[in-house]
């Protein structure tokens, strides 16, 4: 397996870290710049959703747009938005001229530009990378842990220093990140210009992708398996609070550490993901991590203190952090170019939804059958899911797929030397 890495994917990075680093800035003063207007539990839960809905709303289409458009100047025109909107807010929060549907408002519209900068990287990524699968999983990893570090634990503490400056200065400083990404993605060299070709509607398009998606069943199962455990995770997390105060028995600051060790976690995943990948295959490897995640949250469901619920904690997090580098680094390898924007799309959106369903059912759930129900029954999901993964993303099926694409790409360059249209050839 190569750990080496071109030097312009070190520009991706980097941009990635200092954006990771804004946005935990950004979401450490969100809530405590909204409290200063507002101590409603519903419009704090509102204000949550509107960072969700233009993924429910502009997903499929931005992926579709994403496929349309020049990948890297997507990210920058995007971050440049994001930028001007912070700027401006900065000023309003600075004149005491913002409210909290001005908040609503910044985080929808920031949430509409992480839609197609998000889109846009992970299609853009293969294109720095040339779709080697252990390059692509070594960058993934580091990328995610990069986020982890910054965006999970220097960002929060700095947020909150900074707010304690003043109310605009943490919105500024994520200002200033998003400007920083756009002028180092900027520096990055022009993708080669697409080819010309007829263009459909943009839901017909945006319908392509998801085409393309379930009916390849390899796509399925590394779209399901966010979705499964984003429902499982997010049930469990609806009363996590209440599980560590109630059962676990910490106290508010004790609960700040306790989050910490998922964290922790991920960032070690992240770290071994790619030797595990190379030792045990792709598909061995999310087959692993599926069992470790059920049985670690069946650990914290059942410990009988916080300590070993926090060991539990750092183990499901080391699975998850592991994960997430895997999966994506599978898409963007076997998924035509023209298609990435649209596919990965897709595939956020499956994960996103699962979410929120899963968080209903695990406070309900709580209500029903006591705070360690949804910790025990999602293990139990999960559990379901590494069997699903077992089939799905097998190591036999991702090498099938993954010599499917370079054939299709050898094809492609043939056809392109010949004069034969690609694009069309791809999708016969």
């Amino acid at each position: 397996m190569t750990g080496k890495l071109p030097s312009r994917f070190r520009r991706v990075w980097t941009a990635s870290a200092v954006s990771a680093l804004g946005d935990g800035i950004y979401f450490a003063a969100l809530p405590l710049l909204a409290l200063t207007m507002t101590h409603n539990p519903v419009l704090l839960g509102a204000m949550e959703a509107c960072a969700l809905l233009p993924w429910l709303f502009f997903g499929m289409v931005g992926g579709a747009l994403v496929d349309r458009w020049d990948r890297r100047r997507t990210m920058v025109i995007a971050d440049l938005c994001r930028f001007s909107l912070l700027a401006l807010v900065t000023l309003l929060v600075a004149a005491g001229d913002a409210d909290i549907y001005v908040l609503f408002a910044i985080v929808f519209l920031l949430g509409i530009g992480q839609v197609f900068f998000d889109t846009a990287s992970v299609a853009f990524l293969p294109e720095v990378l040339d779709r080697d699968l252990d390059t692509l999983q070594v960058a993934n990893s580091r990328l995610q842990g990069t986020q982890q570090a910054f965006g999970g634990f220097v960002g929060p503490p700095v947020g909150s220093l900074l707010f304690a400056l003043g109310r605009s200065v943490p919105i500024l400083g994520n200002a200033v990140s998003f400007l920083f990404s756009s002028l180092t993605i900027w520096t990055l060299p022009k993708s080669a210009p697409k080819p010309a070709k007829e263009r459909g509607s943009l839901l017909r398009e945006a319908r392509e992708g998801a085409a393309y998606l379930f009916e390849n069943r390899l796509l399925v199962g590394l779209s399901l398996r966010p979705a499964v455990g984003n429902f499982a995770f997010f049930g469990a997390s609806a009363v996590l609070v209440l599980y560590v105060r109630d059962t676990l028995h910490l106290g508010t600051a004790a609960y700040g550490l306790y989050l910490t060790a998922n964290a922790i976690g991920a960032i070690g995943g992240t770290a071994v993901a790619p030797r595990l990948a190379g030792k045990l295959g792709t598909g061995g490897t999310l087959t692993l991590t599926a069992f470790v995640e059920a049985v670690s949250l069946l650990g914290i469901g059942l410990s009988p203190n916080a300590w070993t619920a926090g060991v539990g904690e750092a183990v499901l997090g080391a699975a998850m952090g592991a994960t997430m580098g895997l999966g994506p680094a599978v898409r963007q390898a076997i998924v035509p170019d023209h298609l990435m924007g649209r596919v990965a799309a897709t595939a956020r959106l499956i994960a996103l939804c699962a979410g929120p369903v899963g968080a209903v059912f695990g406070g309900w759930l709580a209500h029903v059958a006591g705070l360690r129900a949804p910790f025990v029954v999602g293990a139990g999901i999960l559990l379901a899911m590494t069997v699903v993964a077992a089939r799905l993303t097998s190591n036999k099926r991702i090498e099938a797929a993954l010599a499917e694409a370079a054939e299709r790409r050898e094809r492609e360059a043939r056809e392109d030397a010949e004069g034969t249209p690609a694009a069309a050839a791809a999708t016969a």
